[in-house]
């Protein structure tokens, strides 16, 4: 009995990909050979591998979690526009006087262009307060804007908008990563493919010369073959017994590579049971799949390519430390006004309207001289750009010539196919005509063993050409950024 268990080929939630596993490993450390008997064999696909790798992988998850890392980094640069709310508070007393007592809760609130807006109280008290202190109960409203540095860019908007670039990168950096696994994982799945197929051919030979066995005891007995072609013929399916064992052996030892991909939920590894095969209506569907227009993958691959986009996403960041090195070589000149007032209460007008009697005024004015820090900063900021878009340009030069390559080995491969398919047959059509002649005793054994390992080269060539170009189509994908 044979079964065949798929998904299907979109995305599935946590449960479908639950249940897929269950039916692929239930019943592991069972033969293949005995499958028949105990287990129905189960597909897996290369669309349901891949769903599973994409789901339970280590590797995705990492990059998972950088990406939850960089957006984590976004809460945190926030903290510098957070509203701060402080408060001091000192007394002194001693010898029965008060000398003073100060308290001065106070609001700050940052906005995006390095403007402060803060307003406060305070309770001043004693009779050796600060000459500059007010007794009583005051209240006041200020504002701090910079005029000069920090005015288009200062170290809070950097801080956040280089997060945000970061995110942008590391998400671009996770795609890349599942890129790169993905195309890893593909070789390995059609290399299981081919192993598995050839596997197959081998065991069909194998049936096929034990019924040859049986015909050629039976012809020697009747005395219509010499006593040699019983050896010839034991000696040919020794022959291709030996090839199916070898073959098995390659197709398990490739199952054990791909079992690396595969991880179970609960974050530990599994071991590809034995029964689980791989499709094989694979060979039908590939004489429909049409090869990709070159032009439209290197234009996806120069627009959407992951490792491009963290380039892009680097000079975004980089822009705003440049940005940022600008504003240190500009003078420092914030200007700072307070309104004041007597009571908890600014807006009340006692003493005289605003800006009359109860303000205070003022400004902080510095400049390096020779400005040596901010030029060498922002100097250093340019050369990381002009660096970063070398290695853009050398990047998509990389990917351009990869795209090229891996198309012009799907053009060619598709060609050998259609080569090989006519080759196959035409190497059919003479085993077939060599089995008829033999039958009627008009050919010998010998000559008929040849034509059947030529036919069986030709269609392990045609399947090695087949799976291979599959490899192919992949990194072709690979190439332009596009399998994740």
């Amino acid at each position: 009995m044979r079964m065949s268990f798929t998904i299907g080929s979109g995305s599935y939630g946590g449960r479908g990909l639950r249940l897929l596993l269950l039916f692929l490993f239930w019943g592991a450390g069972h033969s293949l050979k005995a499958q028949s008997d105990t287990f129905p064999m189960r597909i897996l696909s290369e669309q349901d591998f891949l769903n599973v790798l994409r789901a339970y992988h280590p590797v995705v998850r990492q990059a998972d979690y950088t990406v939850e890392r960089a957006e984590a980094a976004i809460i945190s640069s926030r903290g510098g526009f957070d509203p701060l709310l402080n408060s001091s508070f000192s007394r002194k007393r001693f010898g029965g006087d008060l000398y003073y007592s100060y308290y001065n809760p106070e609001l700050v609130i940052p906005t995006w262009y390095g403007i402060e807006v803060y307003a406060g109280l305070e309770n001043v008290a004693g009779t050796r307060v600060n000459d500059e202190s007010s007794l009583g109960k005051n209240s006041y409203l200020g504002i701090s804007v910079p005029l000069l540095k920090d005015l288009v860019m200062d170290r809070r908007r950097a801080a956040l908008q280089q997060a945000r670039a970061y995110q942008k990168q590391s998400v671009a950096e996770r795609n890349v990563m599942v890129n790169d696994l993905l195309f890893e994982a593909i070789g390995v799945y059609w290399n299981w493919v081919k192993e598995y197929q050839v596997y197959r051919i081998l065991t069909d030979a194998v049936t096929v010369n034990e019924s040859r066995i049986r015909f050629v005891k039976i012809e020697f007995q009747q005395g219509n073959r010499p006593a040699i072609d019983t050896v010839e013929a034991v000696t040919q399916l020794q022959q291709f017994q030996l090839m199916q064992n070898e073959a098995w052996l390659r197709f398990r030892n490739t199952g054990l590579q791909l079992s690396a991909f595969l991880w179970q939920e609960n974050e530990q590894p599994y071991v590809l049971p034995e029964f689980v095969v791989p499709d094989t209506l694979w060979t039908a569907r590939i004489n429909q799949l049409q090869v990709p227009i070159l032009e439209d993958m290197l234009l996806q691959a120069r627009t959407t390519h992951p490792k491009l986009q963290t380039y892009n996403y680097k000079l975004d960041w980089l822009a705003i430390e440049q940005k940022l090195k600008f504003q240190s070589m500009l003078p420092k000149f914030d200007l700072k006004a307070n309104l004041l007032n007597k009571g908890y209460n600014v807006f009340d007008k006692v003493d005289g309207a605003f800006l009359q009697n109860n303000y205070r005024f003022g400004f902080d004015f510095s400049l390096p001289l020779r400005i040596a820090e901010g030029r060498g900063g922002y100097r250093q900021a340019k050369i990381k750009v002009a660096e970063t878009n070398l290695e853009a340009k050398f990047q998509l030069q990389q990917i351009e010539n990869k795209v090229k390559s891996y198309y012009n080995e799907v053009f060619a491969l598709q060609q050998q196919i259609r080569i090989g398919e006519n080759s196959l047959k035409n190497y059919q059509r003479l085993l077939s005509g060599e089995q008829v002649r033999f039958q009627i005793g008009e050919s010998t054994l010998f000559l008929l063993n040849s034509r059947e390992s030529k036919t069986l080269e030709a269609l392990q060539k045609l399947v090695e050409l087949q799976t291979k170009y599959y490899k192919s189509r992949a990194g072709l994908m690979w190439a332009a950024g596009q399998i994740r």
